[in-house]
């Protein structure tokens, strides 16, 4: 058989598959190299290699749906590369940098970033195999690259900026990573502008808040601190429309119900079982668990099948 043949019967179909999963490779070797850095205390070289792990992850799986090569192995994979790139390196980042004058208690906030970063992943890959309505348009907790992205913004701008923001104040920093651990695992919503459609009014208001950050970063604060204020903005936002419930009526409350019983379900898992005497008014509540149960199963029964 001639090359050129050979090169005709090859199938790059199958080459294309490996494509997608570079760029997630790339996403995890850029959080190991963050540590790396970190051990060093190259704050800001830590930092920006962990934004570049998200330029990663961001794209991998734009490439997957552009190449027609979406797989259950990239998924998987894909939420095993946000584990390492956005829970585990900025929690060791952030230990190194400032948590670790607190002693134990900062390896106790810090691995609490990394665990609630595994199941806010958990609670999402969950969320998406049930398809749940409404879950396009709003996530379920803060996304973790989205927490990693605030801890990383923390550290430049209090690296950059002359005096530190909150340098010699490690207390304060592992408030902050510990309501960011919370906000992960949280029932908050908070807007994916999946369906934003591109009009005249939605490109001026970009453009405008765009805008406003350049002037901000020209000429009163550091980029660093600018680009610290867009993720605190981001944050806002969604406990703000939480509390004045301006999504109370969207179809994402399906999603947050699902996802509060993810959780409801591990801990009733775990709970032991009543005792066999019980009372009348006992009796009484099983029937009511029961008609809930099966209301349940009517409704489950009613979903559209996951594919």
């Amino acid at each position: 058989m001639s090359v050129k043949s050979s090169v005709k019967s090859f199938d790059w179909h199958k080459l294309m598959f490996v494509l997608p999963n570079l760029f997630t490779v790339s996403s995890i070797f850029c959080g190991f190299y963050s540590m790396v850095l970190a051990t060093e205390e190259k704050w800001i070289g830590a930092s920006i290699s962990i934004f570049f792990s998200n330029f990663f992850d961001t794209f991998d799986g734009r490439v997957a749906r552009l190449t027609k090569t979406q797989s259950e192995f990239g998924t998987e994979m894909d939420s095993l590369a946000d584990v390492i790139s956005f829970g585990v390196a900025p929690a060791f980042v952030v230990y190194l940098w400032m948590l670790k004058e607190l002693g134990t208690p900062g390896v106790v906030i810090s691995f609490l970033f990394a665990m609630c970063g595994a199941l806010r992943l958990a609670r999402f890959n969950v969320l998406a195999h049930r398809h749940v309505p409404g879950s396009s348009r709003f996530f379920v907790g803060l996304p973790i690259p989205l927490g990693a992205g605030t801890i990383i913004a923390l550290i430049l701008a209090d690296e950059t900026h002359t005096g530190g923001i909150v340098r010699g104040r490690p207390w304060l920093v592992s408030a902050i990573v510990l309501v960011l651990a919370i906000l992960m695992v949280s029932n908050i919503r908070y807007r994916t502008f999946k369906e934003m459609k591109f009009t005249r009014k939605t490109i001026c208001i970009l453009c405008g808040i765009l805008l406003v950050g350049i002037i901000l970063a020209l000429v009163v604060l550091h980029p660093a601190v600018v680009l610290l204020l867009y993720f605190l903005a981001y944050l806002a936002m969604g406990i703000v429309e939480g509390m004045i419930g301006l999504v109370r009526h969207q179809p994402v409350g399906a999603a947050a119900a699902v996802a509060e019983g993810v959780t409801v379900q591990g801990a009733a898992a775990a709970s032991p079982a009543p005792a066999a005497d019980s009372s009348d008014e006992d009796e009484e509540v099983e029937d009511e668990d029961e008609e809930d149960s099966v209301s349940e199963d009517d409704e489950e029964s009613s979903e559209k099948p996951a594919t």
